[in-house]
């Protein structure tokens, strides 16, 4: 999406007043046919002339928090259910938004303001609401009952935002303490180890083998460091070119759930996900075969995405959805056991909800024994690593203080 500038007479007014403003869209052409939606006629229009600074600073920021968007669907939903008009609701949460907010907002409320549906106006900016969320607001406005999906998919965003934050809290402390380890061993190999090599070598001390493993560490680190980085840059980058094609993705993917103790947690992680979603979008009224492939489009992972949309051909050729995830080994059996209780009551929603609940208690398990598991892993290679440096320095000062 890129940012036009426009020129343009709105068709509206009597006194045909010239209206300016900016406008979201692909091309020049995209930005016209919104214009004319809007009942303008567009007399200008020409892209804007943007800094590279801001250009970078906005790949640099990336997609929105999900804390913003959060925020904005509970009291769009609030304002919406206590029966304010959506314009004057959008201005009153645009006079709240944040810098970086703002924009999106003003472009949404001038779609609304110029005949657009909310679901329309918010699909013009996909680096904010995903696939999901224009879904289910679209659902909503044809059934209307906005205000009811609104409040359902705010507390979704909730139990979404507080399941992320405890999982990022539980690898919050491993990942600064491995950091910390690999941080302090280059430092030791690169500028403490070559000094103390010097030392020795000045009073002539015989090296024993675990000091003459670490000079021989040191030395091949110092030589070849800028080889290193390279080679660490090369493959980061490569991995990263690789992912992005159907194979690389699909091999990283099945590595990341192979991984022992964080592959499992992945799993149930990706399946609460799931569940939580096609929930909404089926309590919502969202066809069933709709509902799998915007799940699907959603999916982190290309393992599952692959599953859902099997699923879904096979629940378009009239198999029960329940059959349809049986037949794919990487969902676990209780998942279409559960489902076809929905499936046989009509009350999918609720089940989905349930399932979605089972696993993230699943989830919230696995991740304490993750974290009880990783804390003393952590420590005993700490105190392996330190004990290994103490015995490697400490044995030639003492074959030194023995000559003496």
């Amino acid at each position: 999406m890129a940012k036009f500038v426009y020129t343009a007479k709105d068709r509206k007014d009597k006194t045909v007043k010239t209206l300016s403003g900016f406008v979201e869209a692909g091309n020049i052409n995209q930005a016209a046919a919104m214009l004319k939606k809007r009942e303008l006629v567009p007399i200008k229009i020409y892209p804007s002339r943007e800094t590279i600074f801001k250009e970078i600073i906005k790949k640099l920021s990336g997609r929105f928090s999900l804390s913003e968007i959060t925020n904005f669907t509970r009291n769009l939903a609030t304002m919406i259910t206590a029966g304010l008009p959506l314009t004057e609701a959008l201005i009153l949460l645009k006079m709240q938004a944040s810098a970086k907010f703002l924009p999106v907002l003003e472009d949404v409320l001038h779609g609304v303001e110029g005949g657009e549906n909310l679901s329309d106006s918010l699909a013009r900016h996909p680096d904010a609401f995903s696939k999901v969320y224009i879904a289910l607001v679209r659902a909503g406005e044809s059934a209307g009952v906005l205000d009811r999906v609104m409040e359902r998919l705010a507390d979704t965003l909730e139990k979404q935002r507080e399941f992320q934050a405890k999982v990022k809290g539980a690898m919050l402390y491993p990942i600064i303490i491995v950091t910390a380890m690999i941080g302090v061993a280059i430092i030791m190999m690169i500028f403490v180890i070559p000094k103390m090599l010097g030392l020795y070598k000045e009073f002539g001390a015989k090296l024993p083998v675990p000091t003459q493993i670490l000079i021989n560490i040191s030395d091949f680190m110092v030589k070849y460091i800028v080889f290193l980085i390279m080679a660490a840059v090369g493959v980061f980058y490569g991995l990263i070119a690789f992912q992005k094609t159907p194979l690389g993705r699909k091999k990283i993917d099945e590595f990341k759930l192979k991984i022992p103790l964080v592959g499992g947690l992945q799993k149930e992680v990706i399946l609460t996900e799931i569940c939580r979603i096609l929930g909404l979008l089926v309590g919502a009224g969202v066809p069933i075969v709709e509902s799998l492939n915007i799940v699907a489009g959603a999916s982190s992972n290309s393992i599952f995405e692959e599953g859902i949309k099997s699923a879904a051909k096979q629940v378009e050729k009239g198999f029960p959805l329940a059959k349809a995830l049986a037949n794919n080994g990487n969902f676990p059996p209780i998942m279409p056991q559960l489902i076809s209780i929905g499936e046989e009551t009509g009350k999918m929603d609720e089940v989905l909800a349930k399932v979605a609940r089972y696993f993230e208690t699943r989830s919230d398990e696995l991740l304490k024994g993750l974290t009880t598991a990783i804390e003393p892993l952590i420590m005993v290679v700490l105190g392996v690593g330190v004990g290994f440096l103490i015995i490697a320095i400490i044995l030639p000062i003492y074959n030194l203080t023995s000559q003496f």
